[in-house]
């Protein structure tokens, strides 16, 4: 009976009994974890109890222990494959990438070594995924092939894509939100309040990633930070022209003695004049951009509505 099966069937009746029993054996083996949890902590209390050492003290144990299997289990191995694949990182990214994940705002507590795992796991598994797929839709191996290929490139592509919309996005929304940041750091600041205090008031109000970085920019002055190196840390952390201006200004106006409001007014006007000049800029684009669609998809249309017609005619004209 066996025989009359197509490999195909057999091949995916193998797979699933496959996935079947690596599912039955994690789920044991979870179980098996939890239940040793208690049987640990309970060995740790009597321990402590009867006056032995331990090597690690109750609470760290405790907690330890009662973390998920995520953390205690999976974590530790994706770090392991991290480490190995970090090696056929490029020497260039090395340096750029963990500057885009804190421009990014650190993803999912990501750094470079995991970011590198994810990329090339990624790459490994929709490869794979797309080879066995790709035995049901046709039996040339070339195709094949190239269709694996393909998911395997969209795979190491797909978390840098992410990545660059992710910084994107948070610079832009730091730039349409700094002008009136800045005029509310204004007011507060010629109600008679202090720099700090015309922050924390702007991280109060705004719930965006502005008033995030800001509020840790205090905490970390009031970590005992100092100011110039935390607030180029936080430019560095956005990563835009913009932020970087303003920091270098109000470190300049410090040093120099001026009044921080002038500094404020100032770069709030600047902001603004920039806002004003890109909006004319895409403006200017917007005709030639909108060629290409024109004559791809508008002219043809308009010429077989006007010529259609005529054309028919003609060819009737020649055909009789």
């Amino acid at each position: 009976m066996l025989a009359k099966l197509a490999p195909q069937t057999i091949m995916l009746v193998t797979l699933f009994f496959a996935f079947g029993c690596v599912c039955s054996l994690v789920m044991s083996l979870g179980g098996r974890r939890q239940r040793r949890v208690k049987t640990d902590l309970d060995r740790l209390d009597s321990w402590f109890q009867n006056g032995a050492e331990a090597p690690v003290t109750i609470d760290a144990a405790r907690e330890r222990l009662s973390l998920p299997v995520r953390e205690r289990l999976i974590r530790p191995a994706l770090k392991r494959i991290a480490r190995l694949f970090y090696r056929w990182t490029p020497a260039q990214n090395e340096t750029d990438l963990p500057q885009k994940l804190l421009q990014a705002g650190s993803p999912g507590g990501l750094n470079a070594r995991d970011f590198a795992a994810l990329k090339y796991g990624l790459t490994f598994i929709l490869g794979i995924v797309a080879a066995q797929v790709s035995t049901y839709l046709t039996p040339n191996i070339s195709t094949r092939f190239m269709i694996a290929a393909a998911f395997g490139i969209i795979g190491f592509l797909l978390p840098t894509f992410i990545l660059r919309y992710l910084v994107r996005s948070r610079q832009e929304d730091v730039v349409k939100r700094l002008p009136d940041s800045l005029d509310l750091m204004l007011v507060s600041i010629e109600a008679g309040m202090g720099f700090d205090g015309a922050l924390q008031k702007v991280a109060d109000k705004s719930r965006s990633v502005l008033g995030q970085e800001f509020s840790r920019l205090l905490n970390e002055i009031r970590m005992g930070k100092p100011r110039r190196e935390a607030m180029r840390s936080m430019a560095d952390r956005i990563g835009t022209e913009e932020v970087s201006g303003l920091v270098g200004a109000v470190i300049q106006s410090e040093s120099l003695g001026v009044g921080i409001s002038g500094v404020l007014r100032q770069q709030a006007a600047l902001l603004r004049q920039r806002r004003r000049q890109k909006a004319e800029e895409k403006a200017m684009k917007a005709p030639i951009k909108m060629l290409i669609p024109l004559v791809l998809f508008i002219f043809p249309t308009i010429f077989i509505v006007l010529l259609g017609p005529a054309a028919i005619r003609m060819i009737m004209m020649f055909a009789s």
